[in-house]
């Protein structure tokens, strides 16, 4: 995935509010700009951070702004921007990064499924021989020790879409959980236990009830975000 025009480079100020960020850019100036994560970021929002920002070019939105990349340590770039995720994960099934999920016909986005009411990021449909794909997209953005960890805060929704993916399994249907990890400094995949332990729990019991599980990782530059290969994934034990 490219980014549509040049990224504007700054420096972060501050996160909060959640969903906003002032960042002075390297002209000089002080915006504040749109931040689409919901998560804690933790490690990616350091104040005094290099950043960079798309520009939607529409004057009328309240910010026009989007932080996109931050540098989370020397040469480490990341991806914040959540919503990309989707995207990138489509775009791996294509380029045939994630080949255990080609060879379906068609595919469907924000389908609504369950008895909790969510919403599947993507379902894979029209497959010669397989069932339909439930795809369930994670962004991962935390990376401790080499380890590539989600959820970065606890994620009573992340929970709930393991519990929904498992009923998919249960009834006959395929379903797959993607860590997208949008940074280049990860070597393995693992549930962040000490954060949020039941999403831990909820995970494991989640692979041996037969939901799959993969972690496509990129190496974000201000150019482009592109998923090019997996990532192992461990599962420790947890303590007693």
């Amino acid at each position: 995935m490219r980014f549509d025009t040049p990224l504007l480079g700054g420096t972060l100020v501050r996160r909060y509010k959640r969903f906003l960020a002032d960042v002075v850019l390297d002209d000089g100036r002080q915006v504040t700009a749109h931040t689409p994560n919901t998560g804690s970021m933790r490690g990616c929002a350091e104040p005094g951070s290099r950043v960079w920002l798309s520009d939607s070019g529409n004057p009328k939105r309240r910010y026009p702004l989007t932080w996109e990349l931050v540098e989370a340590a020397p040469g480490v770039r990341v991806g914040v921007h959540t919503g990309r995720a989707n995207g990138l994960v489509e775009e791996a099934i294509a380029t045939g990064v994630l080949r255990e999920l080609g060879g379906y016909g068609r595919i469907r986005r924000e389908v609504r499924y369950g008895r909790e009411g969510s919403r599947i990021d993507l379902l894979l449909e029209d497959h010669p021989r397989r069932p339909e794909c439930h795809v369930e997209v994670k962004n991962v953005t935390l990376v401790e020790d080499g380890a590539a960890l989600f959820p970065d805060a606890v994620s009573a929704r992340g929970t709930k879409h393991l519990r929904e993916l498992m009923e998919v399994v249960a009834a006959g249907g395929r379903a797959v959980l993607v860590f997208c990890v949008q940074r280049s400094d990860a070597r393995v995949m693992r549930p962040a236990d000490a954060i949020d332990p039941l999403y831990g729990r909820t995970l494991r019991r989640a692979v041996q009830a037969g939901v799959e599980v993969f972690a496509a990782q990129a190496d974000p530059t201000p150019e482009e975000i592109t998923l090019s290969r997996l990532l192992p994934l461990e599962y420790p034990l947890l303590p007693t």
